[in-house]
């Protein structure tokens, strides 16, 4: 019961972290946003750390291990982070969250094209029900809160290319922790995370000349800052060590899709707090892309 109750929180973890980004980005433009969110986790990683006695545990991460969760970083943090952030600004939660979410059925088909992994009956169905739930959710709506076809069509594409980026950053990230050779599982993962983080805030302050020219995330409101750090401690700290909880207490093929029932969540809290028009082609887009990951997944 631990285990499924852990995913499930991480669940809503990845769920409420979306909405305050939504509202930051209000007030702030996506890079600024990511690079706040950002060093403000990674300050955040660090003292529980320092705190729980276990900084200690990133000496013994082996180079390898390092190499890969800073390389995972990079990849998912802050570009996919950025993209993500870009699409939530353009289309909303009840949008971006469940094509985003998407990401599964993409690190199923790397492995299958760079692993030799085959291809199941349970891999194509849950293709063909992720592809018909992206289709449903990207219908255009009308009303106040409806977005131009050429905001929509941009913002379903970068959310879909979130999905691509963050599947290849999860298959680092496993790799980093198949080589951390730490005896706790939980232990290993809070590591390899604060990794991924540090290198992300590193990259994002030594560009931030070029990405971030007037240094615009040092300018923005404390509000914001308050909103963003909130949001990237309960999605990357407190969100993934619940999945990692839940992982050293059940099987993954239970785990993943529990947790992957944000974009239901998400779709909800759209509609009834951001006053996001969600359709009920949304909503059944939405379900049925968490069932296709659970498929992908299962297969």
């Amino acid at each position: 019961m631990i285990g499924e109750l852990a995913a499930l929180a991480a669940a809503l973890c990845w769920t409420l972290s979306p909405v305050l980004y939504k509202m930051a980005l209000s007030d702030a433009k996506p890079i600024p946003a990511n690079i706040s969110r950002i060093v403000s986790t990674t300050i955040f990683l660090f003292a529980c750390l320092g705190v729980s006695g276990r900084l200690g545990n990133l000496t013994t991460l082996g180079v390898d291990s390092l190499r890969l969760a800073s390389l995972s970083g990079i990849v998912g943090l802050f570009l996919g982070d950025t993209m993500y952030m870009t699409s939530l600004a353009l289309i909303g939660v009840s949008r971006a969250v469940p094509i985003s979410c998407a990401y599964p059925l993409f690190t199923t088909f790397f492995a299958v094209l760079f692993l030799g992994e085959r291809v199941t009956s349970f891999l194509l169905l849950g293709t063909i029900v992720i592809i018909v739930g992206t289709w449903l959710v990207s219908q255009e709506t009308t009303g106040s809160n409806s977005v131009t076809r050429r905001v929509l069509f941009k913002g379903v594409f970068i959310a879909l290319a979130t999905a691509i980026v963050w599947s290849v950053s999860i298959t680092l990230m496993d790799h980093a922790l198949e080589l951390s050779q730490m005896a706790s599982s939980i232990d290993s993962a809070f590591a390899v995370n604060t990794v991924r983080m540090s290198a992300t805030a590193l990259t994002f302050l030594a560009l931030s000349p070029l990405i971030d020219r007037h240094f615009r995330f040092m300018k923005l409101k404390r509000k914001i800052w308050i909103i963003l750090a909130l949001g990237g401690i309960v999605a990357l700290g407190l969100g993934w060590f619940l999945l990692a909880v839940s992982l050293s207490q059940i099987e993954a093929s239970r785990a993943i899709p529990i947790s992957s029932v944000s974009p239901l969540f998400a779709t909800l809290i759209g509609a009834f707090f951001l006053k996001e028009k969600v359709t009920v082609k949304i909503f059944i887009g939405s379900a049925l892309i968490v069932l296709g990951v659970s498929i992908v997944f299962f297969g």
